[in-house]
């Protein structure tokens, strides 16, 4: 008897084996971090999304190999933001056109994966600029200058798509750990994702200008900045205020930083350009003068200042001090110049110039390549990072 029933149950194992292939071999088919459409490589996929002012050419410096290709025409192009992944360029009509630049990267914490894929345009939202945009990897938040906030779907985003999925109103927004940041009335709280409203997590007088760290959520506030962190779901908010409360002309509004770092920049008016350390929850104001453009390389590395005369300046975030300086644009600048900062070098397009510059910024500023696009670089912006 027990060898028949032994004989029977080893039968049925045999045909369920035969009829379900072992989960072990089912998730073997879909290799770790498949992203579908889209190639992964071994390093960042790093590339420059270049717009003129009014020729329309709008195009992509891939940074591996120096090549330049077409994405669109976009006639008009007043400023350019990107987020990583898609480039935003707002134009004269009052549109902002959406750009998938077809190269990314994805952090996991532990490992990081990179990604490219065939650049395509997404078509135009309809709003008041300018324009401020902040997202994660489920959602995107575009702000009019009217306070409309719409939610977009960032995996509809992926697919090619602009797909609005919440709608509100508000001072600031920013997506962060599967929720939505907002500051509106001097009041900060939680959204969902979907836009619905929920509990108030601080306080945040005129918000203007946001970032996102590795310590949490900065807003910047009449007084200071807010950062909001969470907590195993938890959210809680500090103020770092400044030393000395400046006036309206001289407040940080615009933070600029290598993505994922906790030291930032921005400019101060006529006055100069803050720096604030998240980690210390400090504030330095550095004299540099009025700034043109800044950026900030990240903990121990050199915030760059890029000034009317055409110099570029490194400075020491923890001291202040002048590192280094070169001169660098045709004066007096034109177009938009800006600073970009990846892990290793820096880039500044000179539309005067008809060049972009790349910078290694550990190494005194020195000038390392010069790309030459073809037309005058007069918006910039790095993504694949």
């Amino acid at each position: 008897m027990r060898t028949a029933v032994a004989a029977a149950l080893a039968g049925l194992l045999l045909l369920t084996g035969c009829g379900r292939p072992p989960q072990q071999s089912r998730a073997a088919s879909t290799p770790h971090g498949y992203v579908q459409g889209a190639e992964e490589m071994p390093e960042p996929q790093s590339r420059l999304l270049l717009a003129g002012d009014r020729a329309g050419a709008v195009r992509l410096l891939d940074l591996l190999t120096g090549k330049v290709a077409p994405v669109a025409d976009v006639e008009k192009v007043e400023s350019v933001t990107g987020d990583g992944r898609f480039a935003y360029l707002t134009t004269a009509t009052g549109g902002l056109r959406v750009i998938d630049t077809g190269a990314w990267t994805v952090d996991h914490g532990d490992h990081v994966h990179y990604y490219r894929a065939a650049a395509r345009d997404l078509g135009t939202l309809r709003g008041r600029p300018p324009y401020t945009v902040a997202g994660d990897a489920a959602v995107t938040a575009v702000r009019s200058s009217d306070g409309t906030v719409r939610l977009l779907d960032r995996a509809r985003m992926e697919k090619g798509e602009l797909a609005e999925t919440g709608r509100f109103t508000a001072d600031a927004a920013v997506p962060y750990a599967e929720h939505v940041i907002v500051a509106r009335g001097g009041e900060v709280r939680l959204m969902t994702r979907a836009g619905e409203p929920g509990p108030a997590i601080g306080a945040c007088e005129d918000a203007a200008g946001t970032a996102v760290t590795r310590r949490g959520v900065i807003i910047g506030c009449a007084g200071g900045a807010l950062l909001v962190t969470e907590d195993d779901g938890a959210f809680e908010s500090v103020r770092i205020p400044y030393p000395r409360v400046p006036s309206e002309d001289r407040r940080a509004t615009e933070f600029r930083h290598r993505p994922g770092s906790t030291i930032l920049a921005a400019k101060a008016g006529d006055a100069g350009v803050w720096v604030l350390d998240v980690t210390a929850r400090t504030w330095r104001r550095l004299r540099t003068g009025p700034a043109v453009a800044v950026n900030a390389a990240g903990d121990g590395m050199p915030v760059l200042v890029l000034t009317g005369d055409g110099m570029l300046h490194a400075y020491d975030p923890g001291s202040g001090k002048e590192q280094a300086r070169t001169a660098l644009l045709r004066t007096p600048p034109t177009g938009a110049p800006a600073v970009e900062v990846d892990a290793a070098r820096a880039y500044v397009n000179d539309p005067a110039g008809r060049t972009v510059h790349e910078i290694d910024y550990n190494d005194g500023l020195r000038h390392a390549r010069t790309f030459e696009p073809g037309f005058a670089p007069a918006h910039m912006t790095e993504t694949g990072r």
